[in-house]
């Protein structure tokens, strides 16, 4: 995936991490204006899909609204990927649907709750650093699919709509695309978004607007009260529900927090993004009401388009927000879909990491990896849902790379010159998948008496593999001859001395 140049002049007093430190962002007005522009659009980006989602949750608008300002303005400071935009995010809106639909909206506070607490102990028990171990090839698949469902998220907006929609449509494309070539001082898709909204307004053109998707207005809302029992049947109801949320929020955040590790050529905190995320849902559950967490296509906009790379830009975005949902929400209900639209339409293009599906790229690539990379894409766009093509990639990978390494272990045999001791030699690591093919390997019956099995070249990593070895012994034992283990380097020694002989039949 291709990496865009950092924001000017940012590489020059970057961390040892790659983090571009906020105060030297704030004694530089050109940095501190990027910054700022940024989070200003992306803000913009985020409204539309924040309000979207919160019809799928069976919240309303202004909950989920306020909740993102919470979210984006905690994970400012607590988060542990600077510029990452997290808000109330339609992965966790699917998870809370069903709930909220067979229990009510009183629920979701507990349950938002709970998804953080789970969250908060997922990061201190370290869990969050298994993120590492997603292959690339699911990453891929992930990117792809990303925006496949940014661009076909958009397109409800184009399609079936007034002709005068088209037109604004294609001037925020050229905005969006000619502008940098121009300058780069102001964002193109901020310029783009205040310039159609202008052109809308005085024109007077009756388009879809950001207010046709739900209402934003009513100013901001009190501390969430607590409605529901405090007892075992609450808890019976919230906790597939908060369990579910949790584990989904922390997969999206986490992949959206490696993503934009590899955009910006720096290094995230993985335990710090999860406890922070749980402690920020908390809070939003008690002033907004439902949980969330990494928005990626709002991420992308905000260090691609944008080019943030601070917490400034996500601190601004929230705040922003706060801005129009309290104050200028008429203004933020004028601004057109179109001009949305395309803006997304165009960091989904853009998120695509396009050289992945080249034939030439698909041709040298092993047909494992790419069988890997169309199913998580597959599976997310049949399903509308990051966290299970992730899953659903993961397990195939998995699988693969299992079958492939049943096959790593080779099995040699040489007689010694007289013909009384059987020679063999283990080459490759044996555990689970490698093992279990391993007794078939020897020749019981037409081997001497004496058996020595060479292990320098191996080394036991499971029980399986101690089970697999104690039943070679036991088979000769029938045949009437003794098994030597030698080569057994230190911790496979001490693994096999402490099984052997104990794991029965």
């Amino acid at each position: 995936m291709p990496v865009p140049p950092s924001a000017p002049e940012s590489t020059d007093f970057r961390l040892p991490n790659g983090h571009v430190p906020v105060l030297a962002v704030l004694r530089r007005p050109r940095l501190l204006t990027t910054e700022v522009l940024a989070g200003m659009v992306t803000t913009l980006a985020l409204i539309p899909e924040v309000i979207s989602f919160s019809l799928i949750s069976g919240v309303g608008p202004q909950v989920a609204l306020v909740s993102s300002v919470v979210l984006a303005v905690v994970m400012s400071f607590l988060g542990g990927r600077p510029a990452m935009v997290s808000a109330a995010a339609g992965s966790v809106a699917l998870v809370l649907a069903p709930m909220v639909h067979a229990h009510g909206t009183a629920y979701v506070l507990p349950a938002v709750l709970l998804t953080g607490i789970i969250q908060i102990g997922f990061g201190a028990a370290g869990l969050a650093r298994l993120v590492r171990y997603i292959p690339r090839s699911v990453m891929i698949g992930f990117v792809n699919a990303l925006g496949v469902l940014i661009f076909v998220a958009q397109v409800q907006h184009i399609v079936d709509v007034p002709w005068q929609v088209y037109p604004l449509f294609v001037v925020t494309i050229l905005i969006v695309v000619l502008l940098p070539r121009v300058t780069k001082a102001v964002p193109a898709p901020l310029v783009a978004i205040v310039a159609v909204t202008a052109a809308a307004f005085f024109l007077g053109m009756h388009v879809p607007t950001v207010g046709d998707e739900g209402s934003v207005s009513g100013g901001l809302p009190g501390l969430t009260p607590w409605t529901v029992p405090l007892d075992l049947r609450t808890l019976q109801i919230i906790a597939p529900t908060a369990f579910a949320a949790a584990l989904v929020g922390l997969l999206e955040s986490l992949l959206t927090a490696k993503l934009v590790d590899e955009l910006t050529d720096s290094r995230s905190a993985k335990t710090r993004e999860s406890w922070g995320l749980g402690v920020a849902n908390i809070l939003a559950g008690f002033w907004g009401g439902v949980a969330g967490c990494a928005m990626i296509g709002q991420t992308v906009v905000n260090v691609q388009l944008g080019r943030a790379r601070t917490r400034l830009s996500t601190l601004v975005a929230g705040l922003f927000l706060l801005l129009l949902v309290a104050v200028l929400s008429p203004v933020m209900a004028a601004i057109p879909m179109a001009a949305l639209a395309a803006v997304m339409m165009i960091v989904a293009l853009r998120t695509v990491d396009w050289h992945s599906v080249r034939p030439s790229t698909l041709k040298r690539m092993p047909v494992p990896e790419t069988l890997v990379m169309l199913l998580t894409v597959a599976v997310v766009v049949a399903t509308n849902n990051l966290a299970t093509g992730v899953g659903v990639g993961v397990l195939l990978a998995l699988f693969l790379f299992a079958r492939r390494i049943t096959h790593v272990v080779r099995v040699t045999r040489r007689l010694s010159d007289d013909g009384s001791v059987a020679h063999y030699r283990v080459q490759g690591p044996l555990f689970f998948a490698s093992s279990n093919d391993l007794v078939e390997q020897f020749s019981y019956a037409d081997d001497p008496d004496r058996v020595v099995i060479d292990l320098a070249d191996s080394s036991v990593w499971d029980a399986s593999s101690v089970a697999s070895l104690d039943a070679i012994e036991t088979k000769y034992a029938a045949h009437g001859a003794t098994v030597e283990l030698v080569g057994l380097n230190e911790h496979s020694a001490l693994f096999h001395g402490r099984l052997t002989g104990a794991l029965g039949g």
